[in-house]
This record gives structure tokens, sequence and C-alpha cells, in this order.
């Protein structure tokens, strides 16, 4: 593999492994890095490419921004409801204000970023 394949497709393992992450950090937003390791797969390696793009945990994500079809509501809705209870979960936990006052800004921020997003129609 040339120097420019190995390089885009060591970043995409990373970032699937960031994205990985994310799914249950909900500091991480999954999204992005799925997409970012997408691209670089793209780049280096088309096997790469296909497995992400089939995988059942983040093939949905790219399907779902390629074909611009938004978030489904329950995936919304599950993310909330994960993000607030880890977070309030760690603001127990954490003996500090400016800690709690920085886990609400985070819930806050993220929060608004998942309700801004496109919401996924489902037909039955």
């Amino acid at each position: 593999m040339e120097p420019k394949k190995t390089v885009f497709f060591s970043l995409g393992v990373v970032l699937v492994g960031l994205g990985a992450v994310g799914v249950a950090l909900p500091i991480l937003p999954t999204t992005p890095f799925i997409l970012a390791a997408f691209f670089c797969f793209g780049k280096s390696s088309k096997r790469a490419e296909k497995w992400i793009e089939n995988n059942k945990y983040f093939g949905s994500y790219i399907n779902n921004y390629k074909e611009k079809k938004g978030v489904p509501v329950d995936v919304k809705r599950n993310s909330l409801i994960f993000l607030w209870l880890t977070l309030s979960i760690s603001a127990i936990l954490v003996n500090s204000l400016i800690v709690r006052l920085i886990l609400l800004i985070v819930g806050i921020c993220v929060s608004t970023h998942i309700l801004l997003l496109k919401t996924k129609k489902r037909y039955y």
C-alpha cells in the first residue's frame, strides 16, 4: 500500500475507534467520526469502505447521510436519554460546582445539536 493510502487507512481506523467510543460517551459525537472514517477509507481501501458502509452498527449513519434522510426519532430519543442519564450520574458522583456546570452546558449543547438534526421520516 502506498504511503498516502496507508495514512488515510490508519486515520480511518482511528476514527472508527473514536466513533465506537462515542457510542458510549455522549461527549464524543459518533456520526462525524464515522463519516470521516468513511471518507478516509474511500481514499485508501475499497474493501474497508465497503466494510464500514455495510457494517451493522455504523452503516446506517453512512446511508442516512448519503441519502440525506436524517436521524430516526428513536435514535434521537435514545441518544438524549443516554446523554442525560450519563451526565446526571457524573454530576452526582462529582462534588464540584464548576464540573457540574460544565456537564450542564455540554448536555444543553449536545441536546440542541441532536434536536436540530433532520428527523428521518419512516414510511410503513
